[in-house]
């Protein structure tokens, strides 16, 4: 389901995503990195949010040539909307679907027996010799997910090296805690595992291309982990991905700025008055301690607006915070817009953003219901229509 700027139906819920704000942050990232650099936009999880293809395409107007995703699905979705440059599946992709990732020219990591028999099978058939597989090997050093390490990293990289077809074309890692701390050590401990890999592949002749190990926080904090590629994730957003980071990165460089990129808005369906002492919403969970107009506003929990912000969330209207009362229903809430005075049906509503002097940051919005802004942001439904603007 695909709705855009120019879909004849109006939506009632939509987000907005900055293109001025997505091209500033590109230019501080690549102000941290040397022109040899590569920069790669991490669109994964449609774009923590924002619009998978939208930001792609900001990113490459911008001249970025790699875009980092997680799945099959999301890379072949980039390649559809005209993206020419270098797409990473960084998550996992079924053997049996190497054949359409490979033809479609994205690039994969591997780490899995499975992957190295599916490959042989490839090259056998001739497939590799037309479309050569671009794989990149993830260094597992201290987060306990993907990739290997020490000599499972070693035989799987040297049965790569021996099929026909194969590149491998990048080697990586990813920090465990690198932002959520301002002691570095054990990041570092994980850099020095990933030269050390990268040590001992060198000395079986395997130097791939590209070494990435930098992600937003790692990128503006140390130089030591960009080599040749740094992925911009949640920064490129505008979003810090920790206090921590922000407050370091602020000390080491004054002039750095982040423009938040993503606005989500709705609008007032309906305005009703009430006495005092109304019980409103599901469960008869809050009470109205003073006569009030409430307005119902057409977002709820399957739009991703978390069902914990009952009674807790504000939502901008005529740039005054409005207070969410009751529960969060599926399809929609009440607000309180006593204190508004003018409010109208069809008025904007801002659920996450700025409205003339008021702003509700994606911080805000995730310290309330005790999570983060990366969750706050890649849970909006991705059905909602992203909607590029200046």
């Amino acid at each position: 389901m695909k709705i855009n700027k120019k879909s004849a139906i109006s939506p009632k819920t939509w987000v907005e995503v900055s293109t001025s704000a997505i091209t500033s942050n590109i230019k501080v990232f690549a102000s941290l990195t040397n022109k040899e650099t590569a920069l790669m936009a991490v669109v994964k999880s449609n774009a923590y949010g924002h619009g998978l293809v939208e930001v792609a395409k900001i990113a490459q107007n911008q001249g970025v040539k790699w875009f980092g995703v997680d799945s099959l699905e999301e890379g072949m979705g980039l390649r559809e909307d005209g993206i020419k440059g270098s797409i990473l599946v960084l998550g996992f992709i079924r053997p049996e679907n190497l054949e359409i990732a490979i033809k479609n020219k994205l690039s994969f990591v591997a780490y899995e027996p499975k992957i190295i028999s599916k490959l042989i099978l490839l090259s056998k058939r001739g497939v590799l010799k037309k479309h050569p597989a671009k794989i990149h090997l993830k260094v597992e050093t201290g987060t306990g997910r993907q990739g290997l390490a020490g000599k499972d990293l070693l035989r799987y990289a040297l049965k790569l090296k021996k099929i026909n077809g194969v590149e491998i074309e990048g080697l990586y890692t990813h920090y465990a805690n690198i932002e959520d701390t301002t002691d570095p050590a054990f990041a570092m401990s994980q850099l020095e595992n990933f030269n050390q890999e990268k040590s001992t592949l060198a000395k079986a002749g395997i130097e791939p291309k590209f070494c990435h190990t930098a992600c937003s926080a790692a990128a503006v904090l140390f130089a030591q982990t960009h080599f040749n590629m740094i992925r911009m994730g949640i920064s490129l957003y505008g979003l810090w991905s920790s206090k921590e980071t922000r407050a370091v990165a602020q000390k080491m460089h004054k002039e750095i700025k982040l423009r938040p990129a993503m606005a989500w808005k709705t609008i007032i369906a309906q305005i009703k008055k009430y006495p005092k002492g109304k019980f409103i919403g599901y469960g008869l969970s809050e009470r109205l301690t003073r006569a009030s107009s409430l307005a119902v506003i057409p977002v709820g929990y399957w739009d991703g607006y978390d069902r914990k912000m009952a009674s807790i969330g504000h939502v901008l209207i005529r740039g005054k915070r409005c207070k969410v009362i009751g529960r969060i229903c599926m399809n929609m809430m009440m607000v309180d817009v006593t204190d508004v005075g003018n409010a109208r049906v069809e008025d904007q509503v801002v659920l996450l953003g700025r409205q003339k002097n008021e702003n509700i940051s994606a911080e805000e919005f995730a310290g309330k219901i005790n999570t983060i802004n990366y969750e706050a942001v890649t849970r909006i439904n991705p059905l909602l229509p992203r909607i590029v603007v200046d």
